[in-house]
């Protein structure tokens, strides 16, 4: 037998000696060992390779985070505008409509509408600005209200807009009357911006919560006017008068749209008022 015989039939014992052991179920443990190590290869390299290109497109998927955040804070910025202002414009309409129905409530008066464009900015001053002025017949001493009450009155005047005097002003003085107590006072405004009651007759009770309105008498503003109602009473008997602090029925401090009575014309009374005298 030559060498080439001899080689053809070792390959053949070789291979039927194989599969003789593979159908004996021989290579089954060996096969499933082999495939459990091959998964866990080529989990590894599947892990390092989505590892290494999260590294390489990272930057680029920040930029694009970042891109879009910016958009969208853009857009959250945009609707919150738009939201404030929706929010300002309901306002108005409430204010509006409060201070249609207080005109109509009151018809005796004519008013005109304008808003508050400025305020002071002095510490010892009390007034605000209003986009009203000559060219709409506002003229000095014409009273300003809301639906709350009395506001003051115009103190200033050009073109296109006024100065209103607030009744919480250190030079504000105004002839009232207390309903619930049937008697007159005046009220003082402050440096500070309270309000208080002086000249109340010490043969009256007034009491916390009473009612004040213009008196009318001195001709600078018309009657019944709401102003707010006494916080407050300090009777001392060695004084004449009482005295009594005042909670107004105005919040000064949120005015926006103010209404002016332009029907009202005050009356300087101090050419009649009697000059005292100096005693020799």
């Amino acid at each position: 037998m030559n060498s080439r015989s001899l080689q053809t039939t070792i390959i053949f014992l070789v291979i039927g000696g194989i599969l003789a052991l593979a159908f004996g179920g021989f290579f089954g443990s060996a096969s499933r060992q082999f495939n459990s190590v091959l998964v866990e290869v080529q989990t590894w390299i599947s892990t390092r390779f989505l590892g290494f290109q999260d590294f390489v497109t990272a930057p680029r998927d920040i930029v694009s985070l970042r891109q879009r955040n910016a958009e969208l804070e853009a857009q959250v910025s945009q609707l919150q505008a738009q939201v404030i202002e929706l929010q300002q414009r309901v306002n108005e309409t409430d204010i509006l409509a409060a201070l249609v129905d207080f005109s109509r409530s009151n018809p005796e008066s004519t008013y005109k509408a304008a808003s508050v464009i400025g305020r002071d900015p002095s510490p010892f001053l009390h007034y605000i600005i209003i986009n009203r002025g000559s060219n709409d017949d506002i003229r000095r001493g014409m009273p300003v209200v809301t639906n709350q009450g009395l506001v003051g009155r115009i103190d200033a005047v050009i073109a296109d807009a006024a100065r209103v005097q607030l009744i919480t002003d250190p030079a504000s003085s105004i002839n009232v009357y207390l309903q619930n107590a049937d008697t007159s006072a005046t009220l003082f405004g402050s440096v500070t911006g309270d309000v208080s009651l002086d000249m109340i007759s010490q043969n009256v009770v007034v009491e916390s919560g009473d009612l004040i309105l213009t008196s009318g008498l001195g001709g600078g503003f018309p009657a019944d006017l709401i102003i707010g109602q006494v916080v407050t009473v300090r009777t001392l008997e060695f004084e004449l008068f009482q005295q009594a602090t005042v909670q107004p029925a105005v919040d000064f401090s949120r005015l926006e749209i103010v209404l002016v009575i332009t029907n009202f014309r005050p009356v300087d009374i101090s050419p009649l008022e009697p000059v005292s005298t100096p005693s020799p």
